[in-house]
């Protein structure tokens, strides 16, 4: 029988059902797992250890009553530090919030406690979700648990990381502009971007309200799947939520057939500036997915080319207006002036923000206040809004002659620590295959194309029409399925142990 902490979500749910584990039982082995191994990945700013235990022992007893459950009630989860839970210190990984607990929770957290999953946690990010390797955080970078000397992706990176390094079965992150995907490709996980709207943002600390969107991380494509059925809804607290039916992504996941299917590649997303073994790892997924009766055809879609810099001037310019709320006039960190004696709430303000905030949050608001003032409106964000446009017209036209689009979700795999600390534009880089689908409000699925020559995984991302989530976990089931075959197992049965605290 499979050790529990390393069985998919979908056996755990199967084995609480049959009695052959308790919830208790299984939280407390992923409390345990936190307690061994988390020291050294840092996926973790907070456990919730009481919390979790309090659900799991409520799960038990329902069961044991005879009342019908949700089929995950009693797996536990991991939730990234952008989503607000009632009770539970929620801090955006930021130094300006750090402390705060929120008086509510957010329609995802509220949804999983209504299914019954015990929440193990606040998982760790780039401050206020901005950056594409966790070592943004205020409290510390989280490490990959396949090289801890490399970076788990981000902004997402202690959501990947709890889950590849078996910390929990399933965690929630938030994509803004490939926070879940990008770390699923340099973890060996499985990340969605559901379609935006698809999944509330109630209660999600924003970042570009525009472009965020809350979705899966888990070790498989059916678990993905799962989980987004969980949180997945309309909300009248949202008011871009989605008013129609969560699209039938359990059951395309479990169908898992690709006859017939058209599969689209992005030309303009790959070849330069994509690693070699990317590359190969790509192509020969291609290979079987058109072994098993899909057909593979080229596309193009010409604005893409426009993509990062149209994103590097909406994201700013609105996180600039979104994080202006943090004024320590309300909550979070306040903090007076040096030498001031009776300083006024400017300055307060003023020297809160600047101790509160680290250098990428500094630098995204410079750069969206100016895209935003009185002269630059225009010739910037007016302009990026423009080329958002296009790229949403790219995709329409490339959905006329395709189901699906493909391409590698990172043009790398797992960098070292400080590698691009210092340019800035080559880590908004990594971001390159990922950001059009929020550009567009589409949805996408990153899941594990196999191994680079250096060991580290590499990611395949698949792209549907908006509402069409559910092409996404066909088609990326039938691939995993067809890797597993080939490799005798999953992506991270090849991970390397980690060493367990004694």
């Amino acid at each position: 029988m499979t050790d529990p902490i390393r069985a998919t979500a979908d056996e755990l749910s199967r084995r609480l059902t049959a009695r052959e584990v308790s919830s208790v039982e299984l939280t407390q082995a992923y409390v345990d797992r936190i307690g061994a191994v988390d020291e050294e990945i840092h996926a973790f700013l907070h456990v919730d250890t009481e919390g979790a235990l309090a659900t799991a022992r409520d799960v038990d007893a329902r069961r044991a009553a005879g009342e019908e459950l949700h089929p995950l009630a009693g797996v536990p989860v991991a939730v990234k530090d952008v989503i607000t839970t009632k009770g539970v210190p929620t801090t955006a990984g930021s130094r300006i919030l750090e402390g705060w607990v929120p008086p509510y929770d957010a329609t995802v957290t509220r949804r999983l406690k209504a299914a019954g999953l015990p929440i193990l946690g606040k998982t760790n990010m780039d401050e206020f979700a901005m950056g594409s390797s966790t070592e943004h955080s205020g409290y510390g970078p989280t490490r990959n648990p396949w090289d801890t000397g490399r970076i788990p992706g981000g902004s997402g990176g202690g959501s990947a990381a709890a889950v590849a390094a078996f910390e929990a079965p399933l965690a929630v992150g938030t994509d803004t502009g490939g926070s879940i995907r990008q770390p699923g490709a340099m973890t060996g996980t499985v990340g969605v971007k559901p379609t935006y709207g698809g999944v509330s943002r109630y209660g999600l600390i924003a970042l570009a309200s525009s472009l965020d969107q809350a979705g899966p991380v888990t070790r498989s494509v059916l678990d993905a799947a799962l989980l987004h059925e969980v949180i997945a809804g309309h909300d009248h607290c949202d008011s871009t939520s989605i008013d129609s039916p969560v699209p039938p992504v359990v059951e395309a996941a479990r169908r898992a057939d690709v006859g017939g299917l058209r599969i689209g590649v992005v030309r303009e997303l790959g070849g330069e500036g994509f690693h070699p073994d990317v590359s190969a790892r790509f192509d020969e997924s291609l290979a079987l997915l058109e072994g098993a009766g899909a057909e593979i055809v080229e596309v193009s879609c010409p604005s893409f080319v426009h993509a990062l810099a149209a994103y590097y001037l909406i994201l700013p310019s609105e996180a600039s207006s979104n994080l202006a709320r943090f004024d320590a006039m309300r909550y979070g960190l306040r903090v007076g002036p040096d030498g001031v004696d009776a300083p006024s709430a400017e300055q307060v303000m003023a020297a809160s923000r600047d101790a509160g905030f680290g250098d990428e949050v500094k630098r995204r608001i410079i750069l969206g206040t100016y895209a935003l003032s009185s002269g630059y409106y225009d010739a910037y964000y007016g302009s990026a809004q423009k080329v958002r446009t296009l790229i949403a017209q790219d995709f329409v036209a490339a959905f006329e002659s395709v189901d699906v689009l493909a391409s590698p979700t990172s043009p790398t795999t797992a960098f070292l620590f400080g590698d691009k600390l210092d340019d800035p534009l080559s880590m908004y880089a990594q971001d390159v295959a990922t950001i059009p689908a929020n550009l567009a409000g589409i949805p996408g699925l990153s899941l594990p194309s196999g191994l680079a020559a250096d060991g580290l995984p590499t990611g395949f991302q698949l792209l549907a029409p908006a509402l069409a989530d559910d092409r996404l976990y066909n088609a990326g089931a039938a691939l995993e399925r067809l890797l597993e075959e080939q490799w005798g197992g999953t992506i991270l049965d090849r991970a390397p142990e980690l060493e367990v605290a004694p």
